[in-house]
């Protein structure tokens, strides 16, 4: 079973793509990469991303982690600590959203995966 199906499908990726940049969006340290974002743009690719990484139905259509977050790096400093905070976001959302210990740190280990890429290392 794949982890899109282990978590409850499309349902459950909306949910927790929502409460995940809901967290974000309220931590004053990386707010600001996300001003002036389309937010209902952003969410709506970060599902599509989670679900094609998680298995799901592959209707992904954004640019790769490296092309997409190079002005980040370049422009705002974007570095591992912001990254850190981000992960931590997720893992409370999973955590919120009553996903088991195991399958969040299966979850954080994929996110981490994409880090060199995110960093533009």
């Amino acid at each position: 079973m794949s982890i899109y199906d282990d978590l409850g499908g499309d349902a459950s990726i909306d949910a927790a793509v929502d409460i995940f940049y809901r967290r974000v969006l309220g931590d004053s340290y990386i707010k600001r990469f996300f001003e002036g974002v389309d937010m209902d743009k952003q969410a709506g690719k970060q599902k599509a991303f989670l679900t094609m990484v998680f298995g799901g139905p592959n209707n992904y259509t954004g640019q790769d982690m490296r092309e997409g977050h190079k002005h980040l790096v370049e422009k705002m400093g974007l570095n591992d600590t912001h990254f850190e905070h981000v992960l931590a976001h997720l893992r409370s959302t999973l955590a919120e959203l009553g996903v088991g210990g195991d399958k969040i740190q299966e979850i954080i280990d994929i996110a981490d995966s994409v880090r060199a890429d995110v960093l533009n290392k």
